[in-house]
Parts: structure tokens; sequence; C-alpha cells
């Protein structure tokens, strides 16, 4: 029997329904996966320090070591994406994910407990948004914005189930058993819905030449077709352009999940009480949402690269004012909201990038690459954030840093832009009559 992911060339598209069932299973996935793996741990943390006697820093370690390597095996899935799609990859997660958490459950000691991250991180990379990105942009074609869009509004309410759930747990449970409970429910929901949802013709991609593949001509989404074979993954990856999209994407994530783990304290120290403090962050939290919302809209309006230098230049704006404003407590919410649009904005510019610049049929061989250092940036934030305090000696000398962050990588966004427009005119001069070009 054939794989369900490795149809013949030209594969019609999937119907409305399978479509519709692709895009609902993967926003429940979502929930569950980043609810499990990502957001329990925040609720858990004291408690596994109070039981175990690890120090906060072990434990804080771990988790982000879990997640650096969850960045560098998604340079791996994501070429298994493009070759095999998600079918593969995210049931393999799934039941990765479950085996990791019931690892985590029971770890007797630090070093299990170490490795139970690690294991966590790898299926991480199958389970989060970068695949589930893939798919969508695999099977939506033109209308992945809107179906990518829809994902991430509905992943936004993760944390808001999971984490009162894991803490209605906690009050009754050990984190231990916790955990447990979490590993049931990620194991019972995702497998059976990537199992089964997920089983659809993927379509054909063009192997380009230096990628270690034969090179062959296939259509991309909707019968649209590739990229001119001249252009393989190899050189896009050493390109000016992609280069500097990719340290300006982890800079703005440094930037952006730094700024977001020290608001509070950054807010103390400005005179507001911790209660004013919570609620600029919750509201910022409410900003990611907003500024998702009108992403579709963003699409219409601006090209791909000057989407990415207005969203990094806004969380600049943003920290800038963190740096300089001392209040009033207003303002400060106000930019608490500005950074959380952007921080919700840029998770749709990295997953639109890819196919903005260089085409749907190599999507996930390329964003895997270039997500790996934006998730290790945003994994490392916060250590790298508590180091800055110590050495400048204040969170304001930190936010005075963060912005020099995010101002450069704003301007590298718009050298990144120049790039593409030149690599833009450069492939459409030898693209075939009617082939769309790759950025717009």
């Amino acid at each position: 029997m054939s794989s369900p992911e490795t149809p013949a060339a030209g594969s019609p598209a999937l119907g409305r329904g399978s479509l519709r069932a692709v895009l609902v299973g993967l926003c429940v996935t979502e929930i569950v996966s980043y609810g499990v793996i990502f957001y329990a741990f925040t609720v858990l943390l004291p408690q596994i320090q109070a039981e175990t006697g690890w120090s906060r820093t072990a434990i804080t370690a771990a988790f982000s070591i879990g997640s650096v390597i969850g960045g560098a095996v998604g340079i791996v899935v994501g070429r298994i994406l493009q070759d095999r799609g998600p079918w593969l990859v995210m049931t393999t997660g799934s039941l990765v994910g479950t085996a990791a958490i019931l690892m985590l459950a029971w770890s007797p000691n630090y070093a299990l407990f170490l490795a139970a991250w690690v294991l966590a991180g790898t299926a991480s990379a199958c389970l989060f948004y970068p695949p589930a990105f893939a798919a969508l942009t695999g099977w939506f074609g033109p209308r992945s914005v809107q179906a990518i869009t829809t994902l991430t509004l509905a992943a936004g309410f993760s944390s808001t189930i999971f984490a009162p759930l894991t803490d209605a747990l906690a009050l009754h449970l050990s984190w231990r058993q916790t955990y447990l409970v979490l590993a049931v429910a990620l194991g019972t929901i995702t497998l059976p819905i990537h199992l089964l949802v997920l089983r659809h013709p993927w379509p054909g991609r063009e192997r380009h030449a230096g990628t270690g593949s034969r090179q062959r001509r296939t259509s991309g989404p909707g019968g649209i077709p590739g990229p001119p074979p001249r252009v393989s993954d190899r050189h896009i990856l050493r390109s000016r352009t992609f280069l500097l999209a990719t340290t300006a994407g982890t800079l703005m994530a440094l930037a952006s999940y730094a700024s977001m783990v020290y608001l509070v304290p950054l807010l103390i120290d400005r005179g507001m009480t911790s209660t004013g403090a919570a609620w600029a962050l919750g509201l910022g939290g409410a900003g990611q949402v907003l500024g998702r919302v009108f992403y579709p809209w963003m699409t219409r309006q601006l090209t791909a690269q000057v989407r990415a230098v207005v969203v990094i230049g806004a969380m600049g704006v943003a920290v800038t004012g963190f740096a300089t404003l001392a209040g009033p407590a207003p303002v400060l919410i106000a930019l608490a909201v500005l950074a959380g649009s952007s921080r919700g904005l840029f998770t749709l510019v990295g997953a639109t990038l890819v196919s903005d610049h260089w085409g749907r049929e190599r999507y996930a061989a390329v964003s895997g690459v270039y997500n790996a250092p934006v998730l290790a940036a945003s994994a490392l934030a916060p250590l790298l954030g508590a180091l800055i305090v110590e050495a400048t000696g204040s969170y304001v000398g930190l936010f005075a840093v963060l912005a020099a962050v995010a101002t450069v990588a704003t301007g590298l966004a718009s050298l990144a832009a120049t790039g593409a427009k030149e690599t833009s005119a450069a492939t459409t001069s030898v693209a075939p009559a009617g082939s769309p070009t790759p950025t717009r």
C-alpha cells in the first residue's frame, strides 16, 4: 500500500470538507500541544522546585535546552515535511510527545528530567506551529494566510485553557500526577486527529539541484508551476536575503520574548503596582490576538518585505518606549498592547515569510532552517535577559539593550527587503511564462 503522503504528481487539491477538517483538527491539536508541553510547565514550576529541591535555574535550563533542541531538530523535520508531508511527522510527534511527558512524570532524578525535556523538545518540532503552518501552506495554497491566521487565533487560547486547567489539577495532585493526566490528554486527543485528519495526498514538490535528490518538475498547490529549477534550496539558504531575514527574525524573537518575560518587574520599578503591571501584561496578550486579526488585511495592503519591517519596527518602538518613559501608566499599558500586537503579528510574518519570498513548494525545508535560530533565541531569551540585568544593574538597562537589538533587527529587515526585490526581479526574468513570482 502506498503512503498517503507520496502521491503521483498532479494529485487533485483537497475538497472543502477535507480542508475544513484539517484546519479544525490542527486548531485542536495546537491548543493541546502548546498547553501540555509549554504552558503547563510555567504553572507547575514552583511545585516542581518545592518537591524536588532542584533550583529554579536548573529546572528552567532543562526546559530551555529542550526548546533549543526542538529548534535544531526542526531543520530535519522540515526536510521530511517537504518530501513526505505532515501525516508522518505530526503523528510521530504525538507518540514521542506523549512518551516525553510520561517520562517527565516518572523521572526520578534530574538527569532523566533533563532527558525528558530533550525528548519533549524533539516532539515539539513535530507538533508546534512550524509543521502545522507547513501543512496549511501546502494544502490551502493561496488561501493559506487566512487558514494560518485562524489557526493562530485558536491556538492563542491554549494558555487560557491549560493554565487554569493545570492549576486546578495541581491543587489536588502532585506535579508528577498532573503531568501523567496531561500526557494521557496529549496522546488521546492529538494522536487520533493527526492519524486520521492529516492522511491526505501531499502536493508534489520540485526537487532542486544541490539538495542531493534528482531534479524533477512538478506543480505546486492548485496546479501552479513552481519556481525555476535552477534556484535550489541550498542557494536560497546561502542568499543574502535569507541570511538577513533570518538574523532579523532571530533578533526580533530575542527582543520580543525577553521584553515579555521582564515587563512586569520593569513596570513595578517604574512605579506601577503589581496588579497594574499584571494587567498590562494581560492586555499585551490581548494585543497579540488583536494584531493577528488584522494580518489578512496587511497581506492585501503591504508586501511581505514591508510587513516584516513594520512589525519589527513596531516592537522597536514599544521596547524603546519602555526603556525611556517612566509613565504615565496609560502610556505604558498602550506600549504593552503595541508590543503584544507586534509579537502576535510576528508569528504570522514568520509563518508566511518563506512562501511569500520563495514559493510554497519549498516552504517546509526552508522554514525549518529559518525557525531554528528564531526558536533558540526565544528559548534563551529569559536567561540572556537575566544576564543583561545583572550586567547593567537594572531592568531599564535591559530594555535599553533590547531597544538597540530591535533597532538592528529593523535595519536588517529593511536590507532583506531590498535584497528580496532584487531576487524577485531576477527570478521573474528566468521564470517561464505564466509562472508566479516568488514574492509579492
